[in-house]
Order: structure tokens, then C-alpha cells, then sequence
């Protein structure tokens, strides 16, 4: 009886033994596992590769960001589109880039012109005249008309064809004439920024076919080929051509704030075949004399608008008289 009592004792206390082991391991493993939990699972949780990844490309976007962030608002305006009013983000590209080389054509000009290099003073003016010409056509036939390429366009031409040829005729000959000399070199300019904001007020009112006074472009031209050509010939400036090139400054001036009319040749359709072989000829002795023919060009379309004029006036008091 005692031996059973004993052995009875003996296994109750190995089975408590036991028990406080396995409770203990339990103890043990459930710490193990609640301190990967907190060290690992729930580190891993909160900060997820790809998460911690996203913030940081955006930490560094926002970075770069304020690291070449430029005092400079982006443009906008409203352009149609289709016959509906879009909103215009940016600029484009191409017609504002030739408008931009016709700007620095003008202004190489001004600093050529003011070195005593007429002769290419005058060849930036002619590379300024084409790209004027370039980028209002290429603006139409890409459908990328905007606001800011009209005003841009006409800052430009004011650099060009109005603040460029009055430096570049004042350097070549008026320096002698004293005030004179900067008065006619300033109406010129003033009558080109006349010219400018007249045409932009009147566009879209006028017939297309007519220009309402001589186009800067060929004024500039008209001012700036006299020395262009005076240069190249070596004719030397004494105070009677000085006299007479601030008068043909002024006069250029007038011409173009005048409501004389000349012929835009903004051309549609077809033309005749014997068009196309003069332009050749022209194309072929331009190449040979473009001095001249440039200076002579220029001579004879601002002469029309007046000729013209006085070739309507008397053919209208013909009418008159006959009826």
C-alpha cells in the first residue's frame, strides 16, 4: 500500500514537473513569437519595401523639384480648336522658334551695324525678313496659331525692322548731323511701333490682299540697304548723303503710318506659268547682285503705294470729268 502511495507521489510529481516545463517552453515561445512580432512582422508592416521606395522617389521628385524650381509661371490661353475654345497649356514650338531667330537676326544687326559691319548688318536683316515672313505662314498651315505668338511676333519686328535699321543708319551716316541725326533716326522708330499697333488692331478688318502702309519689313529694308550698298561700293559719307539719307529715313518712316495701299501677295491658288519663270530669272540675278537687287526691290515697292495713289486719283477724275 505505501509503495503505491509512494509511486502515486513519484508520477504526480513528475507530471507536475512536467507540467511547469511545458509551461514554461510555452512561456518561452510565445515571448519568442510576440518579440518577432514587434521586431519584424509589424516593422514590416508599417514600412513596406515598395511603400518606402514610392516615398522615397517622391521625397527625391520633390527634391529635384525645388532644387530647379524657376520663378517662371507656365503659359495659358484660350485657343479654338476645332471650332471649340480649348485651354492652351505651354507654347509652340516651331513658329515662335523662327520668330525667336528672326528676333536675334535683328539684334545681331544692331550690334553688326554699330561695329561699323554693314555688310552684315544688312545680311541679318534679310535673314530676319525671311523669318518673319516664315513663321506666320508656318503658324497657319500647322493650325498652331495662338495669342502669344502674335504678340511675340510683333515685339520682334520691333527689334528688327524698327529699333535695328534706325542704330544701323545712325551708325553709317547721321553721327555728323548731330540732333538731326537722332531726331530722324527716332521718328522712324516711332512711326514703326505706329505701324505695329495699328496692324494689330486692324487685323482681321482689312482686306487681306492690301497692306494699310508700307510693311516694316520693307522699310527696314528700304533704310538699312543704303549702307548696306554704300558699304560694298565704298562710297564715302559726306554731309550731303547724310542730308539725304535722313530724309529718305523720315520719308520711310511716313510711308509707313500712310494709308497708302500696297499689294500683300499672300497668292491662292494657281498662278500663271510665266510667273513661276520670272521668279527664276529674279532668284538667278539676285544671286548675282543681291545688293542691288535687294536696295532696288525695296525702292520700287514703296514707290507703288504712292504711285498707285496718284494712278487712282487721276483715273477717278477722268471718270469724273467724262460723266
Amino acid at each position: 500500500m505505501s509503495f503505491t502511495v509512494s509511486n502515486r507521489e513519484t508520477r504526480l510529481r513528475s507530471l507536475y514537473q512536467l507540467i511547469e516545463r511545458v509551461n514554461y517552453r510555452k512561456i518561452y515561445i510565445t515571448g519568442l513569437i510576440e518579440l518577432y512580432t514587434v521586431f519584424f512582422l509589424k516593422e514590416t508592416v508599417m514600412q513596406d519595401p515598395k511603400d518606402d521606395s514610392e516615398i522615397a522617389s517622391t521625397e527625391a521628385e520633390d527634391s529635384v523639384g525645388q532644387e530647379f524650381n524657376l520663378p517662371i509661371d507656365e503659359h495659358e490661353e484660350v485657343v479654338s480648336e476645332g471650332g471649340r475654345q480649348v485651354r492652351l497649356r505651354g507654347v509652340y514650338l516651331l513658329p515662335n522658334l523662327l520668330t525667336l531667330g528672326a528676333l536675334f537676326a535683328g539684334f545681331y544687326a544692331i550690334i553688326a551695324g554699330m561695329s561699323g559691319n554693314f555688310n552684315e548688318a544688312g545680311w541679318a536683316i534679310v535673314i530676319a525678313g525671311i523669318c518673319d515672313g516664315l513663321d506666320g505662314r508656318i503658324a497657319r498651315l500647322t493650325n498652331s496659331q495662338s495669342a502669344f505668338g502674335a504678340e511675340f511676333d510683333s515685339m520682334s519686328d520691333m527689334v528688327c525692322f524698327g529699333v535695328a535699321p534706325s542704330l544701323i543708319i545712325f551708325s553709317w551716316g547721321f553721327e555728323s548731323l548731330g540732333n538731326l541725326g537722332w531726331a530722324a533716326s527716332f521718328i522712324y522708330v516711332s512711326c514703326a511701333a505706329l505701324r505695329l499697333a495699328r496692324f494689330n488692331v486692324q487685323l482681321g478688318t482689312v482686306d487681306k490682299r492690301f497692306f494699310v502702309g508700307l510693311a516694316s519689313p520693307v522699310a527696314a529694308g528700304l533704310v538699312t540697304f543704303v549702307p548696306w550698298v554704300a558699304s560694298k561700293y565704298g562710297i564715302e559719307v559726306t554731309r550731303l548723303v547724310s542730308y539725304l539719307a535722313a530724309v529718305l529715313t523720315v520719308f520711310a518712316g511716313l510711308l509707313m503710318i500712310s494709308n497708302y495701299r500696297y499689294y500683300s501677295f499672300k497668292l491662292r491658288g494657281t498662278v500663271p506659268y510665266i510667273f513661276f519663270v520670272f521668279a527664276v530669272l529674279v532668284l538667278g540675278i539676285t544671286a548675282q547682285r543681291p545688293h542691288e537687287v535687294f536696295l532696288l526691290t525695296t525702292i520700287a515697292y514703296a514707290s507703288s503705294g504712292p504711285a498707285n495713289w496718284l494712278y487712282r486719283r487721276q483715273f477717278t477724275e477722268r471718270s469724273d470729268a467724262r460723266n
